[in-house]
């Protein structure tokens, strides 16, 4: 029996970079960044990644002029050194593309320009892989006409990574903001940053289109935009902004104490929370503007001249009336026994929704697992007093219908990330009030559907990565309320 022969060094280094290309290709299609934070040592490793891009792209780039020296008579020696160079670059492009994965996975990143930076990249070290090998056994006609032709897509797809790159890290016109205006208008691009379109709840008209907007605009859609929503929060629409992020709801109408994106921005930069990513910090009129808008009620329809004077208690002359703290705050001693004995078991959970008011909002997106079926059926006493639920990330099921059903005054309800069906919905035919709804990320399907459009306030419902597609024939009005 003759045993088959020892591969040589330079064909077991094919197979061994070969397989790792094919391992970090199959841990990006199984596990893709979803804009969630996890596994610091990961986060950590991650971050070497800026450390580790530039040596492929670099040899990979020098290949061609080596190429073309080695061609001439006097660097004719150059030749066999593609190769080897080649091949730095291809265990060079393997770490870069494993480390970015760690990154983009653990460090909260998601929206088009992360996965087309990832994809890229990925193809980019291919792609090199591929130059390698033609280079080194590639010896008839047709092989040496391929590989120039491989040699030029590779350096082509490497170069349009690092663009990505590029967009990810200094925002999408990174290369074209501080552009010279002839030269901007003769390529047809705009030299400054592009706002969102305004949505209808935040028209030019409004103090949010007229004042907010610019300043996210401004500071926070290179992170929280369109193509790059790290957290899962993005401001570049009055609805995106409302909606909230991986940790929930970011800003909280008439309560600026509990709007995080308020904490955020006002920390100092060398706090790790610090908003906005780049350390730059918002002035403290963009801060205040944004502070009156939120004690204000953080409205997407209130007039542009509602608060010309400044003054955060004219916005909140504008949308509460006077209200009376004695009638708060009896009709808070009724459920206050309730409350505190909730707070007692799970500390930070629930809280009233203002000052003047004896409504309630639920936030239990930040337990994640350890909020359950059991942890919701403690509410039973108070349901009748929540106007908001965030409950993403949770562990409840479609045991927990039954309660949140009976919430009959609540008017948000966001369950993504959680183990929820269409018996969940089905059942929810008595929240006449509820306006805005999110099942991003969960099983369910268009059977749903028909008990939702029956909801007389339902405005949005947030159905992106569910069996609800933009394909499927949803009629009726329902269909203008989903948001993929």
């Amino acid at each position: 029996m003759l045993l088959p022969r020892r591969f040589s060094a330079t064909t077991l280094f094919g197979l061994i970079t070969l397989v790792s290309i094919l391992a970090v290709v199959c841990f990006s299609s199984v596990a893709p960044p979803d804009g969630l934070e996890r596994a610091q040592l990961m986060q950590f490793v991650g971050r070497l990644h800026l450390l580790a891009v530039h040596l492929p792209i670099a040899l990979l780039i020098l290949v061609p002029l080596l190429e073309f020296a080695a061609r001439t008579r006097r660097f004719s020696y150059l030749a066999p050194a593609t190769g080897f160079v080649l091949g730095v670059a291809t265990v060079g492009s393997i770490v870069a593309v494993t480390l970015g994965w760690c990154l983009a996975r653990s460090g909260g990143y998601s929206g088009r320009l992360v996965t087309q930076h990832m994809w890229t990249a990925l193809a980019a070290a291919v792609l090199t892989w591929l130059c390698w090998a033609l280079r080194i056994y590639a010896e008839t006609t047709y092989g040496k006409r391929v590989y120039p032709v491989v040699l030029l897509a590779a350096v082509t797809t490497v170069s349009f990574a690092g663009y990505r790159g590029g967009q990810v890290s200094q925002g999408e016109n990174h290369l074209t903001e501080y552009m010279p205006a002839p030269m901007a208008d003769l390529l047809g691009v705009s030299a400054g940053v592009e706002a969102p379109p305004n949505s209808p709840y935040g028209g030019a008209g409004t103090f949010y289109g007229a004042r907010i907007q610019p300043i996210f605009v401004q500071h926070c859609v290179t992170c929280h935009g369109r193509n790059k929503h790290k957290g899962n929060l993005r401001l570049d629409s009055f609805e995106a902004a409302m909606h909230g992020g991986k940790h929930g709801v970011e800003i909280k109408g008439g309560d600026p104490k509990s709007s995080e994106l308020l904490r955020r921005i006002r920390l100092t930069p060398s706090d790790s929370d610090f908003m906005p990513a780049e350390r730059r910090p918002l002035s403290a009129s963009e801060i205040k503007l944004i502070d009156e808008w939120i004690s204000g009620g953080a409205s997407g329809t209130m007039a542009a001249d509602a608060a010309s004077s400044g003054n955060a208690a004219s916005i909140a002359d504008v949308i509460f009336p006077d209200t009376d703290p004695a009638a708060v705050a009896k009709q808070r001693a009724e459920i206050a026994a309730e409350v505190a004995q909730f707070e007692q078991r799970l500390p930070n959970v629930l809280d009233y929704q203002s000052r003047a008011s004896s409504n309630l909002v639920l936030n239990a997106a930040w337990m994640q697992s350890k909020f359950g079926d059991n942890e919701l059926s403690a509410l039973s006493a108070l349901t009748d007093h929540i106007v908001s639920a965030d409950l993403s990330n949770t562990s409840i099921t479609d045991k927990s219908a039954v309660t949140i059903a009976a919430m009959k005054h609540l008017r948000i309800l966001r369950l993504m990330h959680t183990h929820i069906t269409d018996a969940s919905l089905q059942s929810f035919g008595a929240l006449q009030q509820l306006e805005t709804l999110s099942v991003f990320d969960t099983q369910v399907t268009p059977r749903a559907l028909p008990t939702l459009a029956r909801l007389p306030k339902l405005q949005h419902i947030y159905v992106a990565e569910t069996k609800i597609s933009s394909a499927d024939r949803v009629q009726g009005e329902i269909a203008h309320k989903l948001v993929f």
